[in-house]
């Protein structure tokens, strides 16, 4: 008699979701933080991008909020192994946000208040790939989540997704942020499962 029967695949996560190497399903929204939790009162909010010529452009709370929003539906997927399905989120898509800029740069450099940094490809914020998010699940974004408002780029591990956004600085040359720095992935693709420098 057969230890497995046949047919028998493995467990699949509730819903018919595929997971990501190495991830389990989680139903809680875990909270992790390089630091403490900033909170920035949105009328001291401020989000810039910067070009790499130093040009700058700005919006303060009431003018992002002004923006055509989208409700995305996405999968997180941490790097500390847990994902969560089809969480809701409301935001304004980064394509909006780069309409009038010129540039030459192909990555970008995120920053957040309290100081942490996330480096990106300039291609993975762009064509509907990423959002300003200040909406979750029907409510503000709350501060350990990340508000007043956090960068959304579900695609790859959520330390990417930078909470507390106060800008981007667009970059000719990559350049790693905080946990790059320590050796986490420059990129963090899930499913290639690029945790760590080398993965």
């Amino acid at each position: 008699m057969p230890i497995i029967s046949r047919g028998f695949h493995g467990r699949r996560p509730a819903g018919g979701h595929d997971l990501p190497p190495g991830q389990y399903e989680t139903h809680d929204f875990p909270v992790l933080s390089a630091g403490p939790t900033p909170h920035v009162p949105v009328e001291d909010w401020e989000f810039t991008i910067s070009t790499e010529s130093d040009t700058r452009y700005t919006w303060n709370w009431d003018e992002l909020t002004a923006l055509p929003a989208e409700t995305p539906t996405v999968d997180l997927h941490c790097v500390t192994k847990w994902s969560k399905f089809e969480t809701q989120w409301r935001g304004v898509p980064l394509d909006t946000l780069f309409e009038d800029v010129e540039t030459a740069a192909d990555y970008a450099l995120v920053h957040s208040y309290g100081g942490y940094t996330t480096n990106l490809p300039l291609e993975d914020l762009l064509d509907g790939k990423a959002w300003i998010a200040y909406g979750y699940d029907g409510e503000e974004l709350a501060p350990e989540h990340g508000g007043p408002a956090r960068l959304l780029v579900p695609h790859l591990y959520l330390w990417k997704s930078a909470k507390w956004v106060r800008g981007i600085r667009l970059l000719l040359q990559d350049e790693p942020g905080f946990w790059e720095s320590a050796g986490y992935h420059d990129y963090g693709d899930p499913w290639r499962e690029q945790r760590y420098q080398g993965d």
